[in-house]
């Protein structure tokens, strides 16, 4: 028989009988929210000291306590800390443990305090520390974006929509797209951040405490811009884990979609670029294949993302206040969502400067895709003509070119002119891609001087 008496567990007082061992095991929190000592530990710190503050406990208590939490903190990582799923979760290893090693002043630790509001502060403190993590990742790779666009300012490309060539821009100013997309993403948890950072710390079980503790004080010693308002609130909702999980669904979402370009640039039917090495693997049967893995994994883990913060939602809908064990399932998603986003990021921060362009392959696609189609009719129309004339005027000509192979930069004038008298030899001037990109001169065009303000913009953005 496994099962401990209730007398073992720090709440058995009022059980008659022991715990069943199928749900110790199943109830037990552990072996995942151990990675929380670090903020358990500090949180308890920063308790013992304002305990000691308002003379709910001496001077000798709370040291001792510092004390034995410090030689708590470095047995874990040292990797001679005993955790057990009997004490349920890493609150009660921990305070199991130091009362273990100071006597007296470690029961008294939990004084004013509840596991309910204890764990909130603990993940708070984690997520404060991980969105720190992940905006320093996301600047990694902002930073390698803007080298990359630098470089690639005068490379020319084509511009989709639909998959279809569109018009010709600059790579360096497609990568600024990204970039944009990345500071939105970077924005939206630092805004998050704001939300996080208060503490729940002294709402106790759900009403807060009968003891004279200093909420404002706490918040201080740990760094939060302020004790939560209501009680209540503090210990039950998760909204925080979910905002920095929609955040993290967002920014997946962009990277997925920069992959699946990556993954579309390096086949043989574009070869736009050229993935490093070490980034791809080969086939197992295929000698010839060198397979995108990298933002393929990517593009996967996209989806796992989304499927935890559609998961904490549901987590979350039906609960009553206050505190229910269903917030125990808050953490395994959380911690997954972390570890793939930093993932991600550090993947694509490794990747990303270090992609080798095919510029001859870009620009010959831009090329044969009658991307200055729209060029052709904004010179009709600085001409005279109505735009919807000069569409039809121009979709002749396109059609034309299908018909004899040839892009609308290689007709003859006469050809042109047989479809509007208005076309003259200047026409040549913006049938090019150069003269197209050029054209696009004005804040937020993809005409090269424009990027380079962009770019030089974007620097002084993420400064």
């Amino acid at each position: 028989m496994t099962d401990n008496s209730s007398s073992d567990k720090p709440w058995g007082g009022r059980f008659t009988e022991s715990t069943d061992a199928f749900v110790e095991a199943f109830t037990a929190s552990v072996e995942f929210d151990r990675r929380l000592y670090r903020y358990d530990i500090q949180g308890s710190r920063a308790h013992a000291r304002m305990l000691e503050k308002v003379g709910v406990i001496s001077h000798s208590e709370c040291d001792a306590i510092i004390d034995g939490l410090d030689r708590i903190e470095e047995d874990i990582e040292q990797g001679r800390f005993a955790w057990s799923v009997s004490l349920e979760d890493v609150h009660m290893n921990i305070e199991a443990r130091l009362t273990a090693l100071i006597g007296e002043a470690g029961k008294k630790l939990h004084t004013g305090r509840s596991r309910n509001d204890q764990v909130a502060t603990d993940l708070r403190l984690y997520l404060r520390d991980q969105i720190q993590a992940v905006c320093g990742e996301l600047l990694r790779l902002q930073t390698g974006l803007l080298d990359l666009a630098e470089r690639e300012v005068d490379t020319l490309m084509p511009g989709f929509t639909h998959l279809q060539v569109a018009m010709p821009v600059s790579f360096g100013h497609h990568m600024l797209a990204w970039f944009e997309n990345l500071q939105r993403d970077r924005e939206r948890f630092m805004d998050c951040l704001k939300r996080v950072n208060i503490m729940p710390l002294g709402a106790a079980a759900l009403a807060g405490t009968s003891f004279p503790i200093d909420r404002h004080y706490s918040a201080e010693l740990l760094g939060f811009s302020a004790p939560a308002e209501n009680s209540l609130d503090a210990v039950s909702d998760r909204d925080f884990v979910i905002e920095f999980c929609s955040c993290a669904a967002l920014l997946l979402t962009h990277l997925s979609r920069c992959s699946e370009e990556l993954i579309l640039w390096s086949s043989a039917q574009f070869a736009f670029i050229d993935l490093p090495d070490r980034f791809c693997t080969g086939s197992s049967i295929m000698p010839q294949k060198k397979n995108p893995d990298v933002p393929e994994l990517v593009r996967g883990k996209s989806g796992r993302v989304t499927g935890h913060l559609v998961g904490l939602l549901m987590l979350m809908k039906a609960q009553p206040l206050a505190y229910n064990k269903d917030n125990q399932e808050d953490k395994e998603p959380l911690f997954d969502t972390v570890d793939t986003v930093l993932g991600c990021l550090r993947a694509f921060a490794d990747m990303v400067p270090a992609l080798q362009v095919r510029a001859d392959n870009m620009r010959s696609a831009a090329a044969s895709g009658y991307s200055t189609a729209t060029d052709l009719a904004d010179y009709l129309v600085r001409k005279g003509m109505a735009f919807r004339d000069a569409h039809e005027v121009v979709g002749k000509a396109v059609r034309l070119g299908i018909e004899s192979g040839r892009d609308l930069a290689d007709m003859r004038l006469s050809e042109l002119q047989a479809l509007s008298d208005r076309i003259e030899e200047d026409v040549y001037t913006v049938l090019t891609l150069e003269g197209s990109v050029s054209a696009r001169d004005h804040f937020g065009g993809t005409a090269p001087a424009q990027v380079r303000a962009a770019i030089g913009r974007a620097r002084k953005r993420i400064l």
